[in-house]
């Protein structure tokens, strides 16, 4: 057996041949040799088959492999044997050709540096494709690079997300979550000396939002919220907490004249006009506010509501500072408020009748229902002592019902004693004449008819009265309930709402009968009023008659009826009733009906 030079023998050395040309077509690496001083390739076949060139001849001419080059790859893959040949060394390189069929595929080529004998200058290496390795790496990188981008969008989402749960939308202000936090980490922060929350709510803000629509209160709200930020420090947070109010916490603020004087400049910049269009929309602000220095435990926030409460209740438009009495102050007036909410329910409301008689004849013509509470530990109590808090805390309403169906329960007492009772007022208070359920729930009451009249105690809804109201009070009208204005000549009421509501009759403010025994000018005043109620065909009933002269002054000016501590004390139903008959008894022979006031009526105790 021939052997070869390298000691192995020709039979194997072909083997080996054949074993290296089987591994490279199964692999697919074409393999090349490069004679750079012929510019002169040699390819095998599988080199024609990554080029799609359908030859077989082994010398390839260098163009060949140059015109299959992407063009976009020419310069870097020509640079990258231009590298190789001046080193003398590795050649690698990954480039794309173009496929006689358009086709686009991606090669990866090496080779090493070689001379032979004659120290002839080539390469000699391998091709292999790689096509589906880039797309591969290229679907990856895109996935990546998608999975990073959501990533990106997903913590901005998250970060938006945030930072809508702790900020106002229309202002960019913090809300309440933020500001509590925020309130607590401050309460805890060593550093700070001392701390001082403004509870702001806007005055005004309903009105602006009624005439001129929601953007005006949006861009009131804006122009607030920017105004409060401008009158504060970096260390100092403003936020936005419900829908015209805001909150304030200012760090070290210093005494209270630097407090004193920082809240009145927000104060101050709150009340300048808005502009809103062509239009200056007036605003104003209620603010309460509390401070504390380091190591005290004061709840700030609840603090501050405390002083703005008071701050509404005086009046509006104003500031208050918080002290420990306005607090015990207002916790006893929440525990009575608390105590009134159950009193309706506990039967503790019950009505005192001061008597209204006929100016001229003295005849009992009416009665008047006044609110009285029998409160379990402090007795009987005059509205005096808990009007005021009903009206602050929205309680009137249940007050007024409680009152009218005891009256309406004493009536029905009365009538079956073989009495027929006068009418009775009851007060109604403008909260209930909006109640869009008032007249069914009246109607379940079956009151008589001409037996109730309703005296509008809230007199400042005659000025402008909504659809609501007057579809009510037309209603109530037509059950056969009179309708009575209370207070007239107080301020409140007006021609404009006599006209409106044609009441029945009017009630002159006692004020105004006070001093006509020593004034002309009130007695002129009270002339006028008759006049004009005779021109409205409304009745007149004089209250506050304190005296007999007062009585006697008021049937000569015209008052209809006349109502007073000289005509009659308020009084129990019981005693009511016992009057009424009286009366009944002296005046049964009379001609003409109705109960005639007794002295007894006249004389009888303020305790009643």
């Amino acid at each position: 057996m021939a052997e070869t030079t390298s000691g192995r023998s020709e039979e194997e050395f072909q083997d080996l041949l054949r074993r290296l040309e089987l591994a490279l077509e199964a692999s697919q690496i074409g393999v090349w040799q490069h004679n750079v001083n012929e510019q002169e390739l040699l390819w095998d076949q599988q080199m024609h088959k990554l080029y799609g060139t359908g030859r077989h001849n082994r010398r390839v001419s260098s163009n060949v492999w140059f015109k299959a080059l992407h063009p976009e790859d020419h310069e870097s893959a020509i640079n990258d044997f231009q590298i190789a040949l001046e080193g003398k060394g590795f050649y690698n390189s990954q480039f794309r050709i173009i496929l006689p069929s358009g086709e686009v595929r991606h090669l990866r080529s090496r080779a090493h540096y070689y001379e032979d004998a004659d120290g002839a200058p080539s390469f000699i290496g391998a091709e292999w494709d790689v096509t589906a390795d880039v797309l591969l790496n290229r679907e990856l990188t895109s996935q990546k690079a998608i999975a990073e981008a959501r990533a990106v969008a997903l913590e901005q989402s998250r970060a938006r997300i945030e930072h809508a749960a702790d900020h106002d939308y229309l202002t960019g202000l913090p809300n309440r979550r933020y500001f509590d936090r925020r309130l607590a980490e401050l309460r805890n922060d060593a550093s700070i000396e001392t701390l001082a929350v403004l509870h702001i709510d806007l005055v005004g803000f309903k009105e602006i939002n009624d005439k001129w629509g929601h953007a005006a209160g949006d861009a009131t709200l804006q122009s607030a919220a920017a105004r409060v930020s401008g009158a504060i420090t970096a260390n100092d947070i403003v936020a936005r907490i419900g829908g015209d109010e805001f909150v304030a916490a200012l760090v070290n603020v210093g005494n209270a004249e630097r407090l004193e004087a920082i809240v009145n400049d927000i104060f101050w910049r709150l009340r300048r006009e808005v502009r809103f269009g062509n239009e200056m929309l007036k605003i104003g602000a209620s603010i309460g506010v509390a401070m504390s220095e380091a190591g005290s435990t004061g709840n700030l926030l609840a603090e501050s509501d405390v002083a703005l409460f008071q701050a509404k209740k005086l009046g509006r438009n104003r500031v208050e500072f918080f002290t420990p009495k306005l607090q015990s102050d207002l916790q006893a007036e929440r525990q009575l408020a608390d105590e009134l909410r159950l009193a309706p329910v506990l039967c503790q409301i019950e009505p005192f009748y001061q008597i209204q008689v006929d100016a001229r004849s003295r005849r009992i013509v009416g009665l008047e229902a006044l609110a009285r509470w029998r409160h379990p530990e402090r007795g009987l109590l005059s509205p005096i002592a808990f009007l005021k808090v009903a009206d602050e805390y929205g309680l009137t309403a249940e007050i007024d019902v409680a009152v009218l169906k005891r009256a309406l329960a004493d009536r029905s007492d009365w009538v079956s004693q073989g009495l027929l009772p006068p009418r009775i007022a009851v007060n109604i208070s403008g909260r209930r004449l909006a109640d869009p359920d008032l007249i069914e729930g009246l109607r379940a009451l079956r009151m008589p008819r001409n037996a109730i009249a309703f005296e509008l105690v809230e007199t400042i809804f005659l000025d402008a009265p909504d659809d609501q109201v007057l579809a009510n009070i037309a209603g109530i009208k037509k059950m056969g309930i009179d309708i009575e204005i209370d207070d007239f000549g107080s301020g409140h009421a007006s021609l404009i709402g006599l006209v409106t509501l044609k009441p029945k009759r009017l009630k002159i403010d006692r004020q105004l009968v006070t001093a006509v025994t020593v004034s002309d000018e009130q007695r002129r005043l009270v002339g006028s009023i008759v006049d004009i109620a005779r021109a409205l065909n409304v009745e007149v009933v004089a209250e506050g008659v304190e005296t007999e002269e007062h009585a006697r002054i008021l049937a000569e000016l015209g008052c209809d009826e006349l109502q007073g501590y000289a005509i009659g004390y308020p009084a129990l139903g019981s005693e009511v009733a016992a009057l009424l008959k009286a009366a009944f008894v002296m005046d049964k022979n009379r001609p003409t009906g109705g109960a005639r006031a007794t002295g007894s009526a006249r004389r009888r105790s303020s305790r009643s």
